[in-house]
């Protein structure tokens, strides 16, 4: 069974990710880097270049690779769950767990970040707020949901192991 870790941007996702593979001694893969690697440039320069819908036909394949290996803990990216077949194929093999934080925490957390395609706007925490409200629906599809706005990585890593198990 794979663990797949859902969110928004600056929700925890990377860190948490990698802080619970370490703990249940499985393999940690960032969907991103994934995707950076099969195409051979920057998320950045996907979008830029190719578009959003580019990327996301991308992550969908990524998403269905990665639900058919076994015992990994995979980063998603923010908005693999804007498409319903990702949920499945994630689910097929897999508990997601979606982090979610505060509108303020999620600014706070990116706002020095020139890396988030989505967020190089004019009022980032406008952006913000807009991209979250549209998308929290598709994040209470996830199996269970953890806001990381006031709890530690290891507290965030604890309640996983609590709802999955150490499988």
């Amino acid at each position: 069974m794979n663990i797949v870790i859902v969110g928004f941007m600056g929700t925890g996702k990377t860190v948490v990710a990698k802080a619970l593979a370490k703990e249940l001694k499985k393999d940690y893969v960032s969907m991103d880097n994934v995707i950076e690697k099969k195409e051979g440039k920057s998320i950045s320069d996907i979008f830029a270049q190719k578009g959003e819908p580019y990327f996301r036909n991308v992550e969908k394949e990524v998403a269905k690779e990665l639900s058919e290996k076994d015992g990994l803990i995979i980063d998603a990216g923010g908005g693999v769950v804007l498409n319903e077949e990702n949920i499945k194929n994630l689910k097929n093999n897999g508990k997601i767990i979606c982090l979610t934080a505060t509108i303020d925490v999620i600014f706070e957390r990116t706002k020095r970040h020139t890396h988030r395609p989505l967020l190089n706007v004019e009022d980032p925490k406008k952006k913000i707020k807009e991209l979250f409200d549209f998308r929290t629906p598709y994040y209470k599809k996830a199996d269970h949901e953890i806001d990381t706005s006031k709890k530690s990585i290891r507290e965030i890593v604890k309640e996983i192991v609590e709802v999955v198990g150490s499988r």
